[in-house]
């Protein structure tokens, strides 16, 4: 009974350590651009507010150039998401951008404009989708692209890879992407389509209980946009739509859990990002910044969201309420909302309902992904002036000396590289272990004024799979500078075939005015190497 016991806790740890990495990377993609997506989408509400009071008018010039400022990032967000997430995974992130952005060149996309029938791709037939700021589609491109990509780093002789892989990765993903993984996003979107449409004949407080708690989560893979033709159709057909209102407690329930945990924390910097979000949710109906910025990292917080979500679409769902026209739900277009009473009642019980249970219960649960712990990780604040000190013992080299073109050509940052005398590695500022290769062969640490420094140990280390590293923290570990981070074997890497010169880079280098090496030859841990000046 003991063993089975043991069995099925183990099988909930791995369950929960795939759920966790799953998560970790969709938020770890995110939060590189989760400034852009709060500044973006507060120029739109501003638009949005602008042309309710008359000021603006939609047809002028102005207006169309404001709201090309607000809505690039989410036109083009396979192409920003293909960057964040490549890196993020250890790949090249200028070729996971391209691969977004192969979905949305004109050559693809004039075939979907002009109609065209029957084009296929070496005689498979291709089903044509329109993929601007689609999430699904490059989640799963760029996860395989990373595969492939490691694969060829195997096999091609390492002066050719810098550009025989883009190559080779270009010509195997974007068609993979147009023949499968783009048409497997848009069936899954017809399968929720018919769902969705079999439960609203059957029951509205079934349909918004279901759409009001699956919404968020719909969202986080982008495949809520499956369901908006549906809404856009009946109101072609009709004049009136159901789903939008049912699914509307979703996003406000967001709201709720902004306001929540910005009333409950007490991380001034987690507040402000909670805060950043609510006014961009509220005007304009765009909840990015909560739903990636608190809602994934903060798993607890799914189970309120959902349940406020569910309680909310229900009530919505009964009352009837009806749409009039097509709007993202928002305090601003609560007009378009018919009878509005109700609808306000359905959507006020769920923001409502999820700040309660995050004032009672708190929105830390014992396996957090990826807390906020500094609004700059999000790129929400400035950084400031800094001075990083040396992880290793060793000799200063230039990053120009790393037989790996992401570091020599400085594409990963500007930054030093160390040939290590010792295998021990600490911590070159006070921070937090914001990143942690499973092969420990590399970590991320980000300073408590905001400085993100990778410190990558040897070349192509990566295929030890942590043989001869050892970790001494854990992702998100708060650490003081001089704190032991790794260990490695120094003699066993070299006599394995591998270098062991290491990058320290400032992986936020564009947030800074200069980034300066301050030191050359011999140094020890804890000696000052590089000045940031903002």
């Amino acid at each position: 009974m003991a063993m089975d016991n043991n069995s099925n806790n183990n099988a909930t740890e791995k369950k929960e350590t795939i759920m966790n990495k799953i998560l970790q990377t969709i938020s770890g993609s995110f939060a590189p651009i989760l400034g852009v997506l709060a500044g973006s989408a507060l120029i739109t509400a501003l638009l949005s507010l602008l042309k309710t009071l008359g000021w603006i008018s939609p047809e002028s010039g102005t207006y169309a150039i404001l709201s090309a400022a607000g809505h690039a990032i989410f036109y083009f967000f396979p192409v920003f998401l293909g960057i964040t997430m490549a890196i993020k995974l250890g790949a090249n992130g200028y070729v996971g951008g391209a691969i977004g952005a192969s979905l949305l060149e004109p050559n693809y996309t004039n075939l979907l404009t002009q109609g065209a029938q029957d084009v296929s791709f070496l005689g498979i037939p291709v089903i044509l989708a329109n993929y601007s700021s689609t999430v699904f589609p490059i989640l799963i491109a760029v996860s395989i692209y990373t595969l492939l990509d490691r694969f060829l780093k195997k096999v091609i002789y390492k002066d050719l890879q810098m550009f025989i892989n883009p190559m080779i990765s270009l010509l195997v993903i974007v068609p993979l992407t147009i023949l499968i993984f783009g048409p497997f996003g848009t069936y899954v979107g017809e399968a929720l389509s018919m769902a969705i449409q079999f439960l609203s004949s059957k029951s509205g407080l079934l349909t918004g209980a279901v759409l009001g708690a699956g919404w968020s989560f719909l969202t986080i893979l982008g495949l809520h946009w499956a369901v908006i033709p549906i809404s856009i159709a009946n109101l072609a057909a009709t004049g009136f739509d159901p789903i939008i209102p049912m699914a509307a407690a979703a996003p406000f329930a967001q709201i709720g859990l902004g306001l929540g945990v910005f009333f409950k924390t007490k991380d001034k910097d987690l507040r402000t990002l909670a805060g950043s979000g609510l006014l961009p949710s509220a005007l304009a109906g765009t909840t990015e910044i909560i739903t990636y910025g608190i809602l994934v990292p903060y798993k607890r917080t799914m189970l309120y969201v959902a349940i406020a979500g569910a309680v909310g679409g229900g009530i919505i769902g009964t009352l009837g309420v009806k749409g009039t026209g097509f709007a993202l739900p928002s305090l601003l277009s609560i007009p378009v909302f018919t009878p509005m009473s109700q609808f306000i009642i359905g959507t006020l019980v769920a923001l409502i309902l999820t700040m309660i249970l995050v004032l009672l219960f708190g929105y830390e649960g014992k396996n957090v992904v990826k807390p906020a712990k500094t609004v700059k990780e999000f790129g929400l604040g400035p950084v400031t002036k800094e001075t990083i000190s040396s992880p290793l013992n060793g000799k200063i080299i230039s990053l120009s000396a790393i037989d790996d073109p992401l570091f020599s050509s400085g594409t990963i940052g500007k930054g030093i590289a160390i040939e290590p005398t010792t295998g021990k590695v600490v911590s070159p500022v006070d921070g937090m272990v914001t990143s942690l290769f499973a092969s420990n062969h590399a970590i991320g640490i980000t300073s408590d004024d905001g400085a993100e420094i990778l410190i990558f140990i040897g070349v192509n280390t990566v295929q030890l799979k942590g043989q001869f590293f050892t970790s001494h923290v854990k992702q998100w570990d708060t650490v003081k500078k001089g704190d032991l981070l790794i260990e490695f074997d120094i003699e066993n890497i070299k006599a394995a075939g591998y270098d062991v010169k290491t990058p320290v880079v400032i992986t936020n280098t564009n947030q800074y005015l200069d980034v300066i090496p301050t030191r050359e030859g011999t140094v020890q841990a804890q000696e000052d190497i590089i000045k940031l000046n903002v």
